[in-house]
């Protein structure tokens, strides 16, 4: 059974394979979840996750139910074991958006059912399937020479990184001390044969790069640490002048929500280079990739790479 809670749990092959099926047209989609369903349990809020998922089971001929953090209450109401090995009585698939990485990692291990992480605190892996096909899509990836990321080293950050990673394209960030990586996940990324730069300079991260992201700096559950973050991140904009630090083909990319004014500047989130709609987009079209590939029959063809197995509860 494969689980899906970091971009790292697909070999190089796999994840390009996943690709490669997102990229393809919704019409000619295999209705590989036709009769079973798929939940979606929802900690914190969202509007690309919900509507993306929702959409991309749909097209696979699946019925997603959107399930409130209260209808399940994780280790409150019941244990995330007992909340998966209920759902996988009536679904083939569970996704979940949570605050805590562990509650995924305890909820695969039961081994009832595919898990599929769509936030935690450590990871946000569908949010980099988009991202990578977004820069197939407009740049490439095998011309893709520099992925920079520009604020926190957070889950969106770590996921595209280890991305990168895989697929060898090299990466950078630019993080105020104190909001950097930890030596665990750069010793990650190195055991992969990644090649990731960290700066504090927003300009030596950016210099010549070909994609440049970022993402709020305050998330979802910093509330209380906001102000001391628009004080850390002062001189993190992305602004145009950043921007034309970049190389001459550089796009601009952002998981939104986005705060204009504060990590990005309206000039770029709603200028020539930005992406970030075409990459919200691709968020429905990596989720139908990344689940026609967990199904099993789609998969990758013989000689690439193993193809794994869905037992669906019918």
């Amino acid at each position: 059974m494969r689980h899906f809670l970091e971009v790292d749990d697909l070999s190089a092959d796999e994840l390009r394979y996943v690709l490669d099926l997102a990229g393809r047209p919704a019409a000619s989609a295999p209705a590989v979840l036709a009769g079973v369903g798929v939940a979606l349990v929802f900690e914190k809020a969202s509007n690309r996750t919900r509507n993306s998922m929702e959409m991309a089971v749909t097209q696979l001929g699946g019925h997603p139910v959107y399930i409130r953090p209260e209808e399940v209450g994780i280790d409150v109401r019941e244990t995330a074991e007992d909340v998966v090995r209920t759902l996988a009585c009536y679904h083939s698939i569970v996704a979940a958006r949570v605050f805590r990485h562990d509650h995924l990692v305890r909820m695969a291990a039961c081994e009832v059912a595919p898990v599929v992480n769509l936030l935690s605190d450590e990871a946000h892996p569908c949010q980099a399937l988009a991202d990578l096909l977004t820069i197939d899509q407009c740049l490439g990836l095998e011309g893709t020479e520099r992925v920079a990321f520009v604020g926190d080293a957070n889950n969106v950050w770590r996921s595209l990184a280890i991305g990168c990673a895989l697929l060898g394209i090299p990466s950078s960030l630019a993080a105020p001390d104190g909001y950097g990586p930890s030596e665990a996940t750069l010793d990650r990324l190195a055991a992969l044969g990644g090649e990731c730069t960290v700066t504090t300079d927003p300009v030596e991260a950016v210099k010549s790069a070909d994609v440049v992201c970022t993402d709020v700096w305050t998330s979802m559950g910093q509330d209380d640490q906001r102000s001391e973050r628009l004080a850390a991140f002062a001189d993190y904009q992305v602004d145009g002048a950043l921007m034309a630090q970049a190389g001459d083909r550089a796009v601009f990319l952002h998981c939104l929500p986005a705060h204009r004014g504060e990590e990005v500047a309206a000039e770029v989130i709603d200028g020539s280079s930005s992406r970030v709609w075409h990459q919200a987009a691709n968020r429905m079209h990596a989720a139908r990739g990344l689940l026609a590939f967990l199904a099993g029959p789609a998969g990758i063809p013989a000689g690439e790479a193993s193809t794994p197995a869905l037992e669906s509860v019918r």
